[in-house]
């Protein structure tokens, strides 16, 4: 069984690679210069040298801040080139995984939000990211799409990363709290959409639609920093305070949402998948990253 990987360069494609995927599944991960997934003649040249039983796209133009003067580029890759996968797809009956993102929402809604819960994006980021939702749904019935949020993972730039680089640098930390939603390890939602891959490659009948997949639990940035600097600070690394301030002492080119936190019960109910919390997946990443904690006890975080 062949599965082709899109976007195998970022946090998610990096453990998709990584994942231990079942004896005889075979992954191909093309780099950006073998496959250009904005071409579509590229694109369907690329799916009939195989007979793939699954597609799942991880790739994205993520630069949520830059999105705002490079609207042409996130359009390109986050809508255009889903409405291609997902027309090539179907053409040959190949089903689609298609990862999307929480920045669909304005923020504004009270608790999880549920995948059919109205999208309303405030960036050219979250538009164009809900236009590729719109390809893919239109293109392909044969598709899961699955949105998720605030990703980490030892793997190039993301929160983790940079909060513990900058304990390291500075004496003191300001991280905004108003911002809630749900941190998701890339490892954990690698896991999540080879689990969708293989039982939708397996399963002409298996449940498609959208589906949310986060970590359990929520915080805000200001919160979740904090945990990360503890984390580090029992492994070794350096403590240094973590003060909260509002989104409005951090402007930011593209508007984030203040609520993002997402329900995965439709995860849970389609596929019997129910992610671990997000405490646990940092424990994780920071083993990975710097080493097991040093002192005796849980990595249990306040």
């Amino acid at each position: 069984m062949d599965i082709l990987i899109l976007g195998g360069a970022g946090q998610v494609g990096t453990e998709l690679q990584a994942f231990p995927w079942p004896e005889g599944v075979r992954v191909h991960a093309p780099d950006r210069q073998s496959l250009d997934i904005t071409d579509e003649a590229a694109v369907a040249a690329a799916l009939d040298a195989r007979a793939y039983a699954a597609v799942i796209n991880t790739a994205a133009y993520t630069a949520v801040d830059r999105a705002e003067s490079e609207v042409a580029a996130a359009w390109r890759l986050n809508a255009l080139a889903p409405a291609i996968l997902a027309a090539e797809t179907r053409k040959r009956t190949i089903p689609l995984v298609h990862v999307s993102t929480d920045y669909v929402f304005d923020g504004s809604g009270e608790g999880f939000y549920a995948p059919d819960a109205p999208v309303n994006p405030q960036s050219v980021y979250g538009a164009s990211k809900a236009a590729g939702e719109m390809a893919v749904r239109s293109a392909n019935p044969r598709h899961v799409i699955v949105r998720t949020a605030w990703v980490v993972s030892p793997h190039r730039g993301n929160f983790v990363k940079t909060m513990l680089r900058l304990a390291n640098e500075r004496e003191k930390l300001t991280v905004v709290d108003d911002q809630h939603g749900c941190p998701t390890s890339a490892a954990d939602l690698a896991g999540a959409l080879a689990a969708i891959a293989l039982r939708m490659a397996g399963d002409a009948i298996a449940p498609t639609g959208t589906v949310h997949c986060v970590n359990d639990g929520a915080t805000t940035w200001c919160d979740f920093a904090r945990a990360i600097v503890a984390g580090a600070a029992r492994r070794g690394g350096r403590s240094v305070p973590v003060e909260g301030i509002p989104t409005a002492a951090y402007p930011t080119p593209a508007r984030r949402p203040a609520n993002s936190r997402l329900s995965t019960q439709s995860l849970t109910d389609a596929y019997g998948i129910a992610p671990r919390g997000w405490e646990a997946a940092l424990a994780d990443i920071l083993d990975r990253l710097i080493g097991p904690v040093r002192s005796n006890g849980s990595d249990v975080f306040a």
